[in-house]
């Protein structure tokens, strides 16, 4: 008795489709920079605008590196936008406030005065 079986037959399909899933998936998934092209404050508007009300302060004195690495790793899309980023919001940083320009807050005293004579009765 013949057997009209032939070994590996049986596995042209699944590579098949599997070749054929392959082939779809490489040409689908190339992915696009979202941000490339924007300026930094349009990124900031359209990113960190909606948490932060102002740029201002959000630097606090960082270096750009670590700033940028940041940015990179929790909401940036690309590293070159978080480079600009990064420098844009060291441009509008601005120092704390001291605490006389807090409001409410006495001014500076000026040198303090010599005792009252002490007078005699």
């Amino acid at each position: 008795m013949t057997s009209s079986y032939r070994a590996g037959r049986g596995l042209i399909a699944p590579l098949m489709s599997l070749a054929a899933a392959v082939g779809l998936t490489g040409t689908v998934a190339t992915a696009q920079n979202i941000d490339a092209g924007k300026s930094p404050d349009k990124l900031f508007a359209d990113g960190c605008a909606t948490c932060h009300r102002s740029p201002r302060g959000l630097a606090k004195g960082r270096m750009s590196l670590t700033l940028s690495w940041f940015l990179t790793d929790h909401y940036a899309t690309s590293s070159n936008s978080a480079k600009a980023l990064a420098a844009y919001l060291q441009s509008v940083d601005e120092p704390p406030p001291r605490a006389a320009a807090k409001s409410g807050a006495k001014p500076p005293r000026s040198a303090p005065r010599p005792p009252k004579p002490v007078q005699s009765q």
